[in-house]
């Protein structure tokens, strides 16, 4: 069966009770699969992973928008992540038996239907975008739900679908199409947010550093620390583990040290099995080592065949 991951992110992480009844929505929806759900108070911000067929989709991500609209009022919302609207981003993720072009085709039946139903503005983005400037999210996120406004007085920025003015409440919201990412961060052990940004402006591509890194700096002040928050868009070409040893050397310059680190949603195994080779310089690793691979990929054996 064809499998499509969605990955929305929805502005509220900190009443349980929201956060639930929408997961609630989404598992009671056939041909499609919570698989995730994780919330950040301080971002306040939650992420559901996704997985299901097209038509499954489809017909839950605009449940998904339905019940956040009635929920978040972004004009009291607050948090340390930045955000357009109350389903701030929507990206669709080919993963077995589908092509990107029936993701973004996906991405645009999807839109074009929410658009319709909330009066709410939609801008494709990534695969999916109309125009090179639409392509990055963080371009079409700049300016946030304050600056929404203003930014879609602009004629270059009218949305994709409907109306040309932000949702009162709700903002407007990015849909798309991609390949898959890591949402990785990096917590320190300090409370210097210039700490942070610096680092993040040295590692993040836009800035000149690794490929494939979107990042920024973060205060997490209800633990009085900081944390250096990024998207790995091809884990492939740009390991985790290359991301880590970075930010720490870059940490290390500013007399700081690397508290922890954290994977927000799912994680493909092979870039933790990158990871663990390695760290534990693993002599000729082979993936097929994990047992649970072996597991999955080895056909049964015959109970009436000998072993």
């Amino acid at each position: 069966m064809p499998i499509i991951e969605c990955v929305p992110n929805i502005s509220e992480g900190r009443r349980p009770d929201v956060i639930n009844g929408l997961a609630a929505t989404l598992r009671a929806v056939p041909g499609l699969r919570v698989l995730d759900v994780q919330s950040d108070a301080t971002h306040n911000r939650s992420v559901f992973t996704l997985a299901g067929t097209a038509d499954g989709l489809a017909a839950g991500v605009p449940k998904l928008f339905e019940g956040a609209i009635a929920a978040i009022d972004l004009r009291t919302h607050q948090g340390e992540h930045p955000r357009l609207g109350a389903v701030d981003v929507v990206p669709f993720i080919p993963i077995e038996g589908v092509t990107m072009a029936e993701c973004v085709a996906l991405a645009k039946t999807v839109a074009a239907e929410v658009a319709a139903r909330f009066a709410l503005p939609i801008y494709l983005y990534e695969d999916a975008a109309t125009s090179p400037a639409r392509k990055n999210l963080e371009d079409i996120r700049r300016g946030e739900f304050e600056g929404l406004a203003a930014k879609m007085a602009q004629p270059a920025w009218a949305p994709d679908f409907g109306p040309a003015a932000p949702h009162a409440t709700a903002g407007a919201s990015v849909v798309g199409a991609r390949m898959p990412l890591i949402a990785y961060n990096i917590n320190l052990a300090t409370d210097r947010l210039d700490v942070a940004k610096k680092i993040a402006a040295a590692i993040r591509m836009s800035s000149g550093g690794l490929r494939f890194v979107k990042a920024m700096g973060l205060p997490l002040a209800d633990r009085g620390i900081v944390q250096v928050s990024m998207n790995l868009t091809n884990y492939e070409k740009t390991p985790m583990y290359r991301v880590f040893d970075l930010v720490k050397r870059e940490a290390a310059r500013y007399g700081v040290q690397v508290l922890e680190s954290e994977v927000v949603g799912l994680v493909p195994s092979a870039a933790l099995t990158q990871t663990a080779e390695y760290f534990l310089q693993l002599e000729g690793f082979s993936a097929a080592q994990v047992l649970e691979n072996k597991l999955n990929h080895e056909a049964p054996t015959d109970p009436k065949q000998p072993a």
